[in-house]
């Protein structure tokens, strides 16, 4: 293989039967929905508010973007002979627009005086101890604080929250785990003036409908999250891609042809 990414390597620790089926048979069983429709169009507007003027009003920007996957979604659904849930899509209207207001406070209130560093900065870096593969992916946002700090951000939409589960998920923080790793070796920065935080983006939540969540990312946790990058290569590389059935039930594939 000649790169391997953050969602690669979560698929493949999920099910590596399910990571051939996805990205070396190129079975496709993705489904757009009203939620995939929303958190695109968040994530677009949270991208354009970060790296706007404060005159910047994302509102507007989030309605077109989510009108546009809307689109989408109704023309999958009519293959399948599904109605698109307008009341849930004029809620996600109205959520969207309270979370665009609150992105640019909640940065302000916990970083105030940021320099933006970067927006959606792509990442492509070689792995070390792995010939000729490269880490890929795209952090969402990058700035630094008045001190000089590097805060990296991963946007997540959800419904009201992350529960204790999702917050102590160590593959959720392999993420900016990894992410951190490699943008610390593209930049030649040291890792210990950088910190990574997830940034919730709430749609249903009664407060605080924007949280930027820490995530602890010290050596030994770096260490944990590229041995289990290097288990991934060598396995696929290898062609050892057998079933994990006990992720079935959770599967796109269960009980298809492709994964009887």
């Amino acid at each position: 293989m000649e790169k391997i990414s953050y969602s690669q390597l979560d698929v493949w620790n999920t099910c590596p039967h399910k990571y051939k089926l996805r990205y070396i048979d190129n079975v496709d069983k993705f489904s757009v929905t009203e939620f995939t429709a929303f958190g695109r169009a968040i994530h677009s507007a949270a991208e354009m508010i970060a790296k706007s003027d404060k005159s910047f009003d994302g509102v507007p920007h989030f309605n077109d973007e989510f009108f546009k996957e809307i689109k989408e979604v109704k023309e999958s659904y009519a293959k399948e002979d599904k109605e698109i849930r307008k009341d849930l899509v004029l809620a996600m209207l109205e959520q969207g627009s309270i979370l665009c207001k609150l992105i640019r406070p909640t940065l302000d209130s916990h970083f105030p005086n940021y320099e933006i560093f970067s927006v959606e900065e792509r990442l492509k870096v070689p792995i070390d101890g792995e010939d000729d593969v490269d880490f890929k992916g795209f952090v969402d946002l990058v700035i630094k604080d008045r001190n000089g700090r590097i805060i990296m951000i991963d946007w997540k939409s959800c419904s009201w929250g992350w529960d204790s589960k999702k917050r102590t998920d160590k593959m959720k923080a392999y993420q900016l785990v990894l992410y951190k790793h490699f943008f610390s070796k593209k930049h030649d920065i040291p890792p210990e003036n950088i910190d990574v935080y997830f940034g919730l983006l709430k749609r249903t939540a009664k407060k605080d409908n924007t949280e930027l969540f820490k995530i602890t990312s010290g050596s030994k946790r770096v260490k944990n999250a590229l041995k289990l990058l290097s288990s991934a290569i060598y396995n696929i590389d290898s062609g050892f891609l057998i079933k994990n059935r006990t992720s079935c039930s959770r599967c796109d594939f269960y009980k298809t042809e492709y994964c009887k």
